[in-house]
């Protein structure tokens, strides 16, 4: 993709972006792997503690936080602590004590995220005369950068589905706004990801769906919460572990592995599978989409629906050779999960950085953890995404989801594509 380059010459010879651009105006996903393994150290993610400060120092501003799936097994890593100990409660309870107004979980609109995109997958799946194949998942940033600019063919075989960042920030703006009189545009969306590449992400120009202010206001990498709690002298050995804020706050064992490769997919199957049988497959029935290959294939019968054939990917190297292999009809599948980060988001490029150690598999493996001890493992199944159907969005796909819970790929361009 050539972004980056040597520039100048002799004793000024340095790296900068190719030919003289801006970041933005390359084919860039925003992935951070380039952050993340710069031997000098001298390449660093866009910094958006003060905005997020400012709206804390506000009176006037309703302040609401998400941390999304995979922060919960890295964060430790910053202070020296077991994952054991610093537990997503600790994790909570160390954001109260920043200042922020309500606490929520990104797991919960996980959850969402498979009630909708499943729905959609087998929607299309039953109707497969109307669609091109295969559908890509569409919750990683940095895959949809990297279709439109090196595969923009494939575009329309996106799901529509946001990702579960953008899904809470229209429904913290929206269902939650209205159950609590909080004027949405005095409100705002703060996410804690693993990714840099969802700073652009919220700032689309399609994710405006709730009141028409962005959905989420600021994105923090993990990295930068730890700097902030540092700078704010929060001790996480000191803090008692505390319950996030409810209702948006729950979620289950499904959720929380879509920090893992192959977790959307098979959080996805598992809600799919019961969407067209009335009936609960086993939990574990769909591992063989899991572990550290980099790129994993699988068939998985789904009874009234048919044979679904599935493929994971992860890193953007291992992307390209599977998109290429499509291409060239050399593999054929009816489902894709794709993240440009190798091993997932648990590898993402917002994470706390072990220079020459990777950390992606170790951080999964507690995903997986997670998931295994969860009272709940599947996502049609948490109890307030029911209640959120049945008190505001009625049915997945239904009118109001889609308004709110969908979007348009085609809506916005890459700069490699604007003049074309």
């Amino acid at each position: 993709m050539h972004i980056w380059d040597v520039a100048g010459t002799g004793s000024r010879t340095t790296v900068d972006v190719s030919f003289n651009r801006l970041l933005k105006n390359t084919d860039c996903t925003f992935c951070g792997q380039c952050v993340t393994h710069c031997p000098t150290g001298a390449l660093t993610v866009r910094d958006d503690s003060n905005k997020v400060l400012r709206a804390l120092a506000d009176p006037e501003i309703t302040t609401v936080i998400q941390v999304a799936p995979a922060v919960r097994v890295a964060w430790a890593e910053a202070f020296s602590l077991s994952p054991k100990f610093a537990t997503a409660g600790r994790m909570a309870a160390a954001l109260r004590r920043m200042g922020f107004d309500y606490i929520f979980d990104t797991n919960f609109t996980a959850d969402l995220t498979i009630m909708e995109e499943g729905s959609e997958f087998l929607e299309r799946f039953t109707h497969r005369g109307k669609y091109r194949w295969p559908m890509f998942t569409s919750c990683c940033p940095g895959w949809v950068r990297f279709v439109k600019s090196q595969f923009p063919a494939y575009t329309e075989c996106l799901s529509t589905a946001k990702s579960p960042q953008q899904m809470f920030g229209a429904i913290a703006k929206s269902y939650f706004a209205e159950k609590q009189g909080i004027d949405p545009h005095k409100m705002f969306v703060v996410s804690i990801m693993p990714c840099s590449a969802k700073k652009a992400e919220c700032e689309l120009p399609t994710m405006k769906d709730a009141c028409g202010d962005p959905d989420v206001d600021a994105v923090l990498t993990t990295r930068e919460m730890v700097r902030l709690l540092r700078s704010d002298c929060i001790v996480p050995t000191d803090l008692p572990e505390e319950p996030f804020d409810s209702p948006l706050g729950s979620g289950t064992g499904a959720a929380v592995i879509f920090g893992a490769s192959g977790g959307v997919m098979d959080a996805a199957l598992r809600s799919a599978y019961y969407l067209a049988t009335s009936k609960n497959p086993k939990p574990d029935a769909f591992a063989a989409v899991r572990g550290d290959n980099p790129w994993k294939e699988a068939s998985f019968a789904i009874p009234g629906a048919g044979t679904v054939r599935v493929a994971v990917v992860s890193s953007l190297s291992s992307t390209r050779a599977l998109m290429e292999a499509l291409e060239a009809g050399t593999v054929d599948y009816d489902f894709v999960e794709v993240m440009a980060c190798p091993g997932g988001c648990a590898g993402g490029g917002g994470q706390p950085i072990h220079d020459g150690v990777e950390m992606a598999e170790e951080r999964g493996e507690l995903l997986w953890d997670l998931d295994a001890k969860s009272k709940i493992r599947f996502s049609h199944e948490n109890p307030d995404i029911k209640t959120l159907y049945s008190e505001y969005l009625k049915e997945p796909l239904g009118k109001k989801s889609h308004h709110l819970l969908h979007t348009n790929h085609t809506a916005w361009s890459v700069p490699s594509k604007e003049n074309t």
